[in-house]
């Protein structure tokens, strides 16, 4: 080879090289990304939110190191349904998981697959809740249906385990785990972190039901709201704190003095539910539990209470079960962002913490969720996204949990599938000026079913929201959100609202067209 020959190779290749050098910079810099959702986590019980009744200074991280979003929603308030619009992007009349009784196509096009098939390691840990196998992951141990507080169950593709210990304890654990241990230092993570708790029935730590039962906490201004002027959704909703909620498994009322004082409860797997709880832990676990819950039902039984103030005390035993399993989660949260941070993953990973929907704690008398009304219907959202998300930073945006996919495909470089409904939030999380949605599109299909809400769809601008109940009846319902934002007033047929009330008909219209919703809905 002559000498011209010869630097000419040579020069090749070193830019061969310094090409080779600069794609794997590039790959190395491509942005880890770990969701964190915990289950009926309620925005009211967290404290970046404004809340009085706990403090999450953990959860709080995030929000103070990133963003805040204070309008997110979901498109459809239950468990199996969020997870699934989650996923694929897609409203659930699209993606087919309506309620929680369907089982999850897991052939469909998913954001974790998609970043799989892109060079990313991606794993599922925690609460799955769709029934069928997760698919897309390299790596899965998830709770079977519901799962348990104590001493759970674990699906792994190899089968059932069992795992000694508390389940929002382990889920972190396998959690760091697999940052420790199974993740390709070479490749960009995805990790989705999803917790049971605080979902029904609210069985907490130790430490913290012995702190948490010594508090007492103020009551919702709506806890005894006879929803006057609203229409029959309302009123025939089966998730009052008064009488739907269970002394035994609910409340921790051991059923023989249940029964002993003739209570009736409203339905009878409540019992069940009870023991089947208790019944999980260590005699060490259920020595301290009965400790500190065997009094409480000592004084319960002495007081006999009905009515209002048996209301007041259900209240309370909720509030103190509720928010003492968030303190756990708060916890837990906590422990991934110090190992994140210890380990030098902070700077470069996004971090989303949300809820697969917002909770009822007691207003309008409620728990539960399912309702396209504010607390239910809202999500907690906050994003940390280092050198892109300015820390502290807030956003106002109408955003839903059907933009969530895309916004990973997006900030990981990803080319987005035409057919999936949401919106990239990257502009957003870069706090660019962009022109964003003016309303959101919401659908409810879970009737007959528990807790009777009623099949609902409608649509939420920044002021307000028109709601169309039907299947069995045919009522709509307009809320004017800045006069009242509690929405204790339907304004459907006020004739000072007419305009507003034809515009919103317009915009329901045009969104079940962009959406594809147009189906007939059906009337019994």
């Amino acid at each position: 080879m002559g000498g011209l020959a010869f630097l000419m190779a040579l020069v090749g290749s070193l830019t061969s090289c310094e090409t080779e050098q600069k794609e794997e910079t590039a790959e190395t810099k491509r942005p880890n990304i770990i969701f964190i959702m915990s289950d009926d986590h309620a925005y009211q019980a967290i404290s970046a939110y404004g809340s009085t009744l706990i403090n999450t200074p953990n959860i709080d991280r995030i929000a103070n190191e990133g963003m805040l979003f204070e309008n997110a929603f979901v498109s459809n308030s239950i468990c199996a349904p969020s997870r699934a619009v989650i996923l694929t992007g897609k409203h659930s009349h699209i993606n087919g998981l309506v309620d929680n009784a369907v089982r999850f196509d897991s052939t469909q096009v998913t954001y974790p697959k998609i970043l799989r098939e892109n060079g990313y390691q991606t794993a599922m840990i925690g609460k799955w809740h769709l029934k069928t196998q997760p698919t897309g992951f390299d790596y899965w141990k998830v709770l079977p249906g519901q799962g348990h507080y104590y001493n759970p169950e674990f699906r792994t593709p190899e089968g059932i385990v069992l795992d000694s210990g508390y389940v929002t304890d382990l889920i972190t654990d396998f959690a760091i785990n697999w940052l420790e241990e199974a993740k390709d230092k070479d490749k960009p993570f995805m990790l989705m972190y999803q917790h049971k708790a605080p979902h029904r029935e609210w069985l907490p730590t130790e430490e913290n039901f012995r702190n948490y039962t010594q508090k007492e906490f103020p009551e919702p201004e709506s806890l005894f709201d006879d929803y006057e002027g609203r229409g029959r959704a309302a009123k025939e909703a089966e998730m009052r704190i008064s009488t739907h909620m269970g002394l035994t498994n609910d409340s921790k009322i051991h059923p023989d003095i249940v029964e002993k004082l003739g209570y009736k409860e409203f339905i009878n797997w409540y019992a069940s539910a009870y023991h089947g709880n208790l019944d999980r832990m260590s005699p060490e676990e259920r020595a301290a539990w009965e400790e500190v819950y065997g009094p409480i039902n000592e004084a319960f039984e002495k007081a006999g209470l009905h009515g209002d103030e048996l209301t007041k005390w259900k209240y309370q035993r909720y509030m103190q079960d509720y928010l003492a399993s968030i303190e756990s989660v708060d916890e837990n949260v906590g422990r991934l962002l110090d190992y994140l941070e210890e380990n030098g993953l902070a700077e470069n990973t996004i971090i989303i913490y949300t809820s697969d929907q917002g909770f009822y704690l007691g207003e309008h008398g409620w728990f539960d969720k399912r309702f396209m009304y504010e607390e239910s219907f809202r999500t907690p959202l906050m994003i940390k996204w280092p050198g892109v998300i300015t820390a502290g930073s807030k956003n106002t945006d109408l955003v839903q949990n059907l933009d969530f996919a895309e916004t990973m495909l997006d900030a990981a470089g990803v080319d987005i599938p035409e057919d999936m409904q949401g919106k990239s939030m990257l502009p957003l999380l870069k706090g660019e000026k962009v022109e964003w949605r003016d309303a959101l599109y919401y659908h409810y299909y879970e009737y007959p079913g528990i807790h009777a809400v009623k099949r609902h769809n409608g649509v939420r601008t920044d002021r307000y929201k028109l709601i169309h109940f039907y299947y069995d009846i045919d009522e709509w319902e307009l809320y004017d959100l800045q006069e009242d934002p509690k929405e204790m007033n339907n304004l459907y047929g006020d004739p000072a609202y007419a305009e507003v009330q034809e515009n919103m008909h317009q915009k329901l219209k045009e969104l079940m067209k962009e959406y594809k919703d147009e189906v007939v809905i059906p009337q019994l």
